[in-house]
């Protein structure tokens, strides 16, 4: 199909400049449809850095920022963003989800190629789709050189004044016995120490440069930093380090030594976990995107926010070994035994006593673990949000990054895009607001008298008062994930996810079936019959008889192979969908998912 115009005023990295597809003809162009908060979106700008550089002279990547959350679609949110994850290519804003629309886009992260002639000739949803994309677009160059319709050479892309100052995006802090205060100085690639007033930089972890290098203070590198914690005195002997590094980008753990400075990788292979395994040696175990660690003592060890699974793991530094902890890789928010529990993103650990407090992102959640089953405090699901204090059941929070234990036993919250830091009181069940007007708090660090605020979009550590009179109530709207939902007729209906193998690869059934798809609906009466896990990717499903509404939450995986090697080398792709329905007399019959191809 000719690929339809792009909208949004709003451009960034462009100098100001608004482009169109007419434009950029003779261009192949890469449209990435993301949202800042979502783990998955984050992974592609990864994945996409070494293609925008293999293809530099024919490849222009457009980012199609679709906002989940309302704070997403502000235009300082976006800005902060796109210097935050490095975004070295255009991207427009489009808060209203209009060529989301024009697109038939269902999923965070949606890609989207468009030849040199206009038209729309692969798309792939979720993450892990690098190799399938460089194979299409050399078959591309190949073909419209050869028709004399491809153009070579010319950027639109114009670099945005950086951000220069001590820290630039920070995202966790922790104190010393001593009182020195160690910060994750995440858009810096670096962890920086300053004394206990918070302003005198004593020494920086990390040459400032993103890298996965050990060796000394001034030589090792990081991948956007995150959760830091100081192991306990006796363990961190054992050990060989003090402070603990979740180096989110790199996925990665990092072990810092307090008094040499050296810094070491003591878990992870650098490689992002596609369906591996789940324990093992920790210099052996992909990880993904781990967002925080806290030294939990219950569990024996450090429990890790896998926040690009949807897991926790548990790492045992002298034993060097590491493990899932908890959650199933399904996005969600499901309360029970820990084996059985859903996860969203969790992105903020406190340690309790007997309790793990979590703040779950994308559920907009704070959760806890004890006695090995997990619990929600606040929060209902993948699609609720908003800023409301009073009792737990009915408030709300919006994407919350971060949790901090007060003295008096309460809950503090960095309700990052809601700009504020909230209150949970475990005792009477009540939420209340300490704090407004932050830009995106992501952490939080109870000292002395005060609460610092990590203010990750302001670059800098505030302190608060630790006074009760501060609170206030506020009552805010609820809100709802803004997207358009799929209008569906009543009782049967087809599902067919499409996935094309890449040029060059197959689908190798050797070893049993190489898709997998796995249906489930909230609320659960919304799909009368079809649930479960198969292995096909094409369903008859019976839907409510009814005029209803709810979420289909469709899972579905491929594997695809190189064809006609001797030993070929095999990807996994897989994406979570949660799509909108709307059942109405007179629906389309059938419900298409592309995961990969052309529909």
């Amino acid at each position: 199909m000719r690929a339809p115009e792009l909208s949004g005023e709003h451009w960034l990295n462009t100098g100001g400049e608004r482009l169109t597809l007419a434009r950029l003809r003779g261009r192949i162009v890469l449209l990435d449809f993301w949202t800042s908060g979502c783990i998955n979106c984050l992974h592609v700008l990864d994945e996409l850095r070494p293609l925008e550089a293999e293809f530099a002279d024919v490849l222009v990547t457009i980012g199609v920022h679709s906002p989940k959350f309302l704070h997403e679609g502000s235009s300082g949110a976006i800005e902060a963003a796109v210097r935050r994850y490095e975004v070295h290519h255009p991207v427009v804003n489009d808060p209203e989800m209009e060529t989301w629309q024009q697109y038939a886009v269902k999923a965070w992260p949606t890609l989207v190629v468009v030849d040199p002639e206009g038209y729309v000739v692969h798309v792939a949803a979720g993450e892990g789709h690098a190799e399938a994309l460089r194979r299409v677009i050399a078959e591309l160059i190949a073909v419209h050189e050869a028709k004399g319709t491809l153009r070579r050479g010319g950027s639109p892309y114009v670099p945005a004044e950086e951000h220069a100052g001590r820290l630039r995006f920070p995202s966790k802090a922790v104190a010393t016995a001593e009182g020195r205060i160690l910060v994750a100085d995440t858009g810096h690639h670096s962890v920086v120490e300053f004394a206990s007033d918070g302003e005198t930089v004593i020494r920086r972890f990390g040459t400032g440069e993103r890298g996965a290098a050990d060796g000394a203070f001034d030589r090792a590198s990081f991948a956007e930093p995150s959760g830091l914690a100081l192991l306990p005195p006796e363990i961190a002997e054992r050990a060989g380090y003090h402070l603990l590094v979740a180096d989110t980008a790199g996925h990665l753990l990092r072990g810092i030594d307090l008094t040499t400075g050296r810094v070491s990788t003591v878990a992870g292979t650098g490689r992002q976990w596609r369906n591996g395994g789940t324990g093992g040696p920790a210099r052996e175990i992909d990880l993904t995107s781990p967002w925080d660690v806290a030294w939990w003592a219950p569990a024996g060890g450090v429990v890790v926010a896998m926040a690009g699974n949807h897991t926790l793991g548990l790492f045992d530094p002298v034993a060097g070994t590491i493990s899932r902890f908890a959650g199933t890789t399904v996005e969600g928010l499901r309360d029970g035994l820990l084996e059985e529990a859903f996860f969203a993103q969790t992105s903020g650990l406190a340690a309790q006593g007997d309790r793990l407090w979590l703040a779950d992102a994308e559920t907009s959640a704070v959760r806890w673990i004890e006695r090995g089953e997990v619990h929600t405090a606040v929060g209902t699901d993948l699609f609720s949000f908003g800023h409301r204090d009073g009792d737990a059941a009915e408030a709300l929070l919006q994407h919350p990054l971060g949790v901090a234990v007060l003295p008096d036993g309460a809950i503090a919250i960095a309700d990052t895009y809601n700009g504020a830091v909230r209150r949970y009181d475990p005792r009477t069940g009540k939420v209340a607001t300490l704090a407004e007007g932050l830009a995106e708090p992501s952490g939080l660090l109870v000292t002395g008298e005060a609460l610092l605020v990590v203010e990750s979009a302001a670059h800098r550590l505030r302190p608060l008062p630790l006074t009760e009179d501060t609170a206030r109530q506020v009552a805010g709207d609820a809100h709802e994930v803004r997207r358009p939902p799929s209008v569906l007729a009543p009782g049967e209906v087809e599902l067919a996810v499409v996935f094309t193998p890449p040029p060059g690869e197959k689908l190798d059934d050797r070893f049993g079936p190489s898709t997998r798809l796995e249906v489930r609906a909230s609320p659960p009466e919304l799909l009368r019959e079809g649930a479960g896990t198969g292995t096909g990717l094409t369903r008859r499903i019976r839907l409510a008889d009814g005029p209803a509404e709810g979420v289909l939450q469709i899972v579905a995986q491929a594997a695809s192979c190189d064809s006609g090697a001797e030993h070929p080398v095999c990807r996994v792709s897989r994406q979570d969908w949660g799509v909108p329905v709307r059942i109405e007399p007179g629906g389309p019959a059938t419900l298409r998912l592309i995961l990969a191809g052309t529909a």
